[in-house]
């Protein structure tokens, strides 16, 4: 991560202190049974923030992605976007509230084409107020999300338009189903492993796009990774979950630092991103 990137994320660290959130969870419990997948976590995401969830297998992480987009219901706890209260409420409520999400193994429509798969995402974005009655645009929305072609060229997929989503490969079907996901014209998008399969080259395109479209489309982005080095260079904010407990909320830089993290999680003391870059130039 360039020094400029670190300017950056301390701004927006800075700034999150003073922000509305966007998302806020209060003691957050979801309980399967006799098990607590997720124990009281609290967490609060504002406009504009990249942030990175990381934990062992079993932490929690997906279940907390589950619950913050309606997709399981709390045991307990709150959830609210923009002040609203949504803690029960189903998927289609927090997709209105501008809250869309990828999973763990892509769900595309494999027998239709990649460019009907956009056009399916954009059935569920709404309709805004047209403000010009010639260019017939759609307020608020950026360009980049206007129309089907347009989401394809931004995550790098124009050339497979008219090829079945089940005929490209599973890097391929991971960008379309973020590109799904960004038809509905969402404010918070939240990624789960999204490196998972991809090769080293591909996984550090995946976290330039990632980054690229926060920056581009002013999202807050929510990404729970396994591939901990590429995460923490490239988001400013991480979450620590470990048995359902959140046991960090800092900057890339002291998490690795962390020594609860670390026997958690880690094992070992990690390079900061810092750190890295340096490295990353010693060898260049």
């Amino acid at each position: 991560m360039t020094s400029s990137a670190n300017a950056g994320g301390r701004r927006r660290a800075t700034l999150s202190e003073h922000v509305a959130p966007l998302m806020e969870a209060h003691n957050l419990t979801v309980r399967f049974g006799g098990l607590v997948a997720v124990d009281g976590v609290s967490a609060k995401f504002v406009a504009g923030e990249l942030v990175g969830i990381i934990g062992p297998n079993g932490a929690g992480k997906t279940t907390f992605f589950n619950a913050i987009s309606g997709v399981q219901l709390p045991t307990s706890g709150r959830l609210l976007a923009h002040g609203r209260n949504l803690t029960r409420a189903r998927p289609h409520r927090f997709a209105a509230h501008g809250v869309a999400r990828t999973f763990q193994s892509p769900r595309v429509f494999a027998d239709m084409p990649v460019l009907a798969n956009i056009e399916f995402g954009l059935k569920f974005a709404g309709r805004r107020r047209r403000k010009y009655l010639f260019w017939g645009d759609e307020v608020g929305v950026p360009w980049a999300l206007r129309d089907a072609p347009s989401i394809l060229a931004l995550i790098g997929l124009s050339a497979q338009a008219e090829l079945p989503a089940g005929a490209i490969t599973p890097s391929q079907q991971r960008l379309l189903e973020i590109g799904m996901a960004l038809a509905t014209r969402p404010q918070l998008l939240l990624l789960d492993e999204v490196a998972a399969g991809l090769t080293e080259s591909e996984l550090e395109d995946m976290a330039r796009l990632i980054r690229r479209l926060r920056d581009e489309l002013d999202l807050t982005v929510i990404w729970i990774e396994h591939a901990v080095t590429t995460l923490l260079r490239h988001v400013e904010r991480v979450l620590v979950l470990h048995q359902g407990r959140l046991i960090a909320d800092d900057t890339p830089h002291n998490v690795v630092r962390n020594p609860e993290v670390i026997e958690a999680y880690l094992g070992d003391e990690m390079a900061t991103p810092e750190e890295q870059e340096g490295e990353q130039e010693t060898v260049a």
